[in-house]
């Protein structure tokens, strides 16, 4: 998209275009920082290129790389990416110049980790140990205060050389700026802590030396961290006193930060409501003069537009959202939305990657990040007929990129619904976006015509009634996707017990006491589903659960949760020893295990399922048995694939390939499913 497209007027905010520091942003919406993984990776840079000319094409206003280091020490990893040096400035050019070739704008996110810098060389203000990494920072000399301020400063210089628009400066998040701000973990009585006019004289120093060095026509965003949500944070006067100090060092646009890594409140899960924290952004808007970004959470144009209507902010960041859809804003301007594949803040494939030092991907989007490998259009020439069996995510997937090469598609669905597992999960509490991938598929596989049979078994006779009509089949995708697992409990057949997806169907009511055999992500969503209080998923509801001070009056935004109990008595059982959830997401996990724990969910680990009787179930734990009194025990136990018709089919002589839960149960991997069902079909 080059911006010759008619502007669609259901955005009238949104679509505007701004002028920064010499540079012309063509509407408001700002692609947020991630880093990809791929920065640091060999032959990196011309993935890199390929990604983001992709987004300035897709409309991206502005476009912010991943946090780049400015020295060694503020690398994220050992081998993480820096600018330090002429010889790697020379490198991003690769990107600036594809970036520039599709007429868009990008700035480099400078980082410096600080204390959460994940190597033994790591530098903070103060000693002191971040909870989320081993490693135990050395404090700053106050020479070494001064070489980090000039490493920033060098690093924008290289980004200028290297063809960047502009750079953002990371002041939130717990990263290093951050830690200088505030009392919790700057304990220095030198020029750089103590009072508030000290502690923040770092990044004062820091965004006007970047100003003097390389000029009035390059542009400056510094993102301010305006709710720290940790305690001994930076107070709302401080937040605002900071900004107006960032302003008149020369900085051109203030970005909003979000909570800290460290901290213990969900600020991009997908259980915080959509533009949840844009409120705060609002909170600041006219005390300084400078255009305020907004962000967390918003992943449509409609939720971006009503934003900035509400005055919020001048400008929109999302980040997440731009994996999913490359053209999400190309989409929005030509009132095509319901082609937007939405970003469903899961973290599955981005975040939790990002955070075991690997490269970021997307679960609905398989090209996120590969985009070298995959040509953005299908190609085409597919001919003749394909069967796609199961309605899921690996199923809609298959058929969708089938039919964008040319096929014709059948998708058979034994359910009356498309959305396999994906129906159950947009059940669960904060899982509510999942509805949005349903929404997508099934505009998208009427769009491109499949013909969609539902309430329909497909059977391996079906073959031979095709081939005797004159109308066969290439090929046969098996994706049918998973069942639940009953174990083999004695009484598992009583009435009291019931597979989880009879209770996400509502096609049971299990009563005020429940036991769920099983503590990986099955149980824990369904524990979710049964003991949530309702209300939280508002704005003020989820501020109030959480303990978020809506008012800003305490230090670091924090106040005590208010959490109502829905009278429910939950016990998450679990044969393993351990604690369970340890195999959760990275970045969601410990959200899920709070969350059970706010609402008084019993744990139990190392259980030994005696017998399920009318009334209960006996267990063992360790060496004593005891007796749960219960109205329902719900099998959370895993899952079978549903794969029995494959050999029959098989011997018909048709090529049969399994994709998705069909061909691995394990894990309901819906990033894997959507993936291989992609790639089969453009294998073809």
């Amino acid at each position: 998209m080059t911006g010759t497209a008619p502007r669609h007027p259901k955005y009238p905010h949104l679509l505007q275009p701004l002028e920064v520091a010499g540079m012309t942003m063509p509407n408001r919406s700002i692609m947020g920082s991630m880093h990809m993984g791929l920065e640091e990776e060999p032959g990196g840079f011309t993935k890199l290129a390929k990604f983001y000319a992709e987004r300035a094409e897709g409309g991206a206003g502005l476009i912010v790389t991943g946090g780049i280091s400015p020295n060694r020490a503020g690398k994220l990893a050992p081998h993480g990416a820096a600018l330090m040096r002429s010889s790697q400035a020379a490198k991003h050019r690769e990107v600036t110049e594809a970036v520039h070739a599709a007429d868009g704008r990008i700035a480099l996110q400078i980082l410096h980790g600080g204390r959460y810098s994940y190597h033994p060389f790591c530098v903070a203000p103060s000693k002191g140990k971040a909870p989320i990494s081993k490693f135990s920072p050395w404090a700053l000399s106050g020479r070494g205060v001064e070489r980090t301020i000039q490493a920033y400063v060098r690093c924008a210089v290289l980004a200028r050389e290297a063809g960047y628009d502009g750079v953002e400066v990371m002041g939130s998040e717990g990263y290093l700026i951050n830690q200088f701000l505030v009392r919790r973990t700057n304990h220095r009585t030198d020029a750089w802590g103590g009072d508030f006019a000290n502690r923040v004289r770092f990044p004062e120093e820091i965004v006007s030396r970047i100003r003097q060095a390389c000029g009035p026509d390059f542009a400056i965003m510094y993102r301010l961290s305006m709710l720290d949500l940790v305690e001994e944070g930076n107070g709302w006067g401080e937040v605002v006193e900071q900004a107006q100090i960032i302003e008149a060092a020369g900085a051109d646009i203030i970005n909003t930060g979000i909570g800290w890594h460290e901290a213990r409140i969900p600020t991009i899960a997908a259980m915080v409501p959509r533009a949840g924290f844009a409120w705060v952004t609002k909170k600041l808007m006219g005390q300084v003069d400078l255009p305020l970004v907004t962000t967390n959470r918003i992943n449509m144009p409609e939720v971006a537009e009503q934003v900035l209507a509400d005055g919020c902010a001048d400008l929109v960041s999302m980040a997440r959202p731009w994996l999913a859809d490359g053209d999400i804003m190309a989409k929005a301007i030509e009132g095509r939305e319901g082609e937007i594949n939405t970003c469903i803040a899961c973290n599955q494939a981005c975040l939790d990657r990002t955070f075991k030092g690997q490269v970021a991907g997307c679960v609905v989007n398989p090209r996120a990040g590969r985009e070298t490998e995959f040509t953005k259009a299908a190609p085409q020439g597919l001919e003749g007929r394909y069967a796609v069996v199961g309605g899921g995510p690996a199923g809609m997937s298959t058929a969708l990129e089938l039919a964008k090469r040319g096929a014709t598609v059948d998708l058979y669905e034994a359910q009356e619904k498309l959305g396999g597992q994906f129906l159950l999960a947009h059940q669960i509490p904060g899982k509510e976006e999942f509805a949005e991938t349903l929404r997508y598929y099934q505009h998208e596989l009427d769009r491109h015509g499949v013909r969609i049979h539902l309430g329909t078994r497909f059977e391996p006779t079906d073959v031979g009634a095709a081939q005797d009509k004159g109308d066969p089949f290439k090929a046969v995708a098996w994706c049918a996707g998973i069942r639940p697992r009953v174990p083999s409990i004695p009484g598992n057949d009583l009435p009291i017990a019931v597979p989880y997806d009879k209770v996400l169907r509502g096609e049971v009511e299990v009563g005020q006491r429940v036991a769920l055999i099983g503590a990986g992500g099955i149980g824990f969503d369904v524990a979710d589903f049964l003991s949530h209080p309702h209300g939280e998923e508002t704005v003020d509801g989820f501020r109030k659960s959480w303990g978020i001070d809506g008012n800003l009056e305490h230090d670091g935004g924090l106040i005590e949760p208010q959490r109502p109990d829905n009278g429910r008595t939950l016990y998450l059982l679990q044969r393993k020893e351990g604690k369970p959830g340890k195999g959760l997401g990275k970045t969601t996990g410990w959200i899920h295990r709070l969350t059970l724990r706010f609402r008084g969910v019993k744990a139990i680990p190392g259980v030994t399922y005696k017998a399920i009787e009318p009334t209960g179930i006996r267990i063992e734990v360790g060496d004593k048995e005891q007796f749960l009194e219960l109205d329902n025990v719900v099998f959370c136990s895993g899952q079978l694939s549903n794969n029995e018709p494959v050999e029959a089919l098989e011997a018909t002589g048709i090529p049969v390939s399994v994709i998705g839960g069909a061909k691995v149960a394990y894990g309901i991997d819906a990033e894997r499913a959507i993936r291989e069902g992609f790639e089969w079909a453009r294998s073809l």
